[in-house]
């Protein structure tokens, strides 16, 4: 990875932080004052409300009654005092609510919840955009989908011969490719696509049936899927399969003296009317098909 895509990345990450910053401040100032009468039932609230400004005073002490005695009876009774008896007095509580504010109350369990969901949400959206940004971003130089350099042109053709004269495709992992020598006369599918350079081609090494590996049969001189049994001659040229046709193919160009194949420019050719190149040259890698029988 270059310090451009490092660079990029960086700044999309601190981009993703700050709006995840800035919605944790908005959803803050966006929750509203808690209520300091919250959590009290109704008959307290009720009288909460009937007690305001109300003040209870003591009762005073009922007055002594003197009780008169007769005259007759003066001499042997003496005036009882009247016991005082204690008035009834009625008790009031009072509840008393003090508002504090939301710095002295702390955080509660509910607003914790909500922002550890709201955090944990916010980190997979940024994680998730992150990797969006590396998946999508252009490969400007190097890896499959850019312009790859595989080497000087006399090289390459040296090594796509065996000693026998037959043919042995260099395979180039980068860029999943397999380079084979290019015939002198190409088909007509393959007419004004660019996907000949310096008497070489590079084909995909993925089947055009479902997407297996395609390698190389020696005996046959071409190339056969072991997945569904597809062949193709040694320019990827459909032979017998299920697959619907040829091989894909790279762009490729020769600059100075390089072999260049873009692999984020992949042509895609029907089935050629007659093979450009005989195959097959000799026994098959995996058997003989059903379509090469009624043959």
């Amino acid at each position: 990875m270059t310090a451009e895509n490092l660079i990029l990345i960086g700044v999309a990450l601190i981009a993703v932080l700050g709006a995840i910053g800035a919605f944790a401040v908005a959803f803050k100032r966006s929750q509203p004052e808690p209520d300091p009468l919250e959590g009290l039932s109704k008959e307290t609230r009720t009288a909460d409300r009937s007690m305001a400004g109300v003040r209870v005073e003591p009762i005073e002490s009922a007055p002594q009654v003197a009780v008169e005695v007769e005259e007759a009876e003066a001499s042997d009774l003496e005036v009882e005092e009247q016991v005082e008896e204690p008035a009834a007095v009625s008790v009031v509580h009072e509840t008393r609510v003090v508002e504090v504010s939301v710095e002295e109350a702390g955080v509660t369990r509910r607003q914790f919840f909500n922002r550890a969901i709201t955090g944990t949400f916010g980190a997979f959206l940024g994680f998730f955009g992150l990797y969006s940004l590396a998946f999508l971003w252009p490969k400007l130089t190097g890896g499959f989908g850019a312009d790859i350099n595989v080497g000087p042109v006399t090289d390459l053709q040296s090594q796509l011969s065996t000693s026998d004269g037959g043919i042995l495709p260099l395979f180039v992992p980068e860029a999943r490719a397999y380079i084979v020598p290019a015939p002198a006369d190409l088909s007509e599918e393959f007419e004004g696509k660019n996907v000949d350079a310096g008497g070489m081609m590079a084909l995909f090494q993925r089947c055009v049936h479902l997407g297996c590996r395609v390698p190389w049969c020696g005996p046959s001189q071409g190339f056969e899927c072991p997945c569904h049994g597809s062949k193709y001659n040694a320019i990827g040229e459909y032979f017998a399969g299920p697959a619907p046709r040829n091989l894909d193919r790279f762009e490729v160009v020769v600059d100075g003296n390089n072999f260049i194949i873009r692999t984020g420019s992949i042509i895609e050719t029907p089935r050629a009317p007659v093979l450009s190149v005989a195959f097959p040259q000799g026994p098959s890698c995996i058997g003989v098909t059903a379509s090469e029988e009624e043959a």
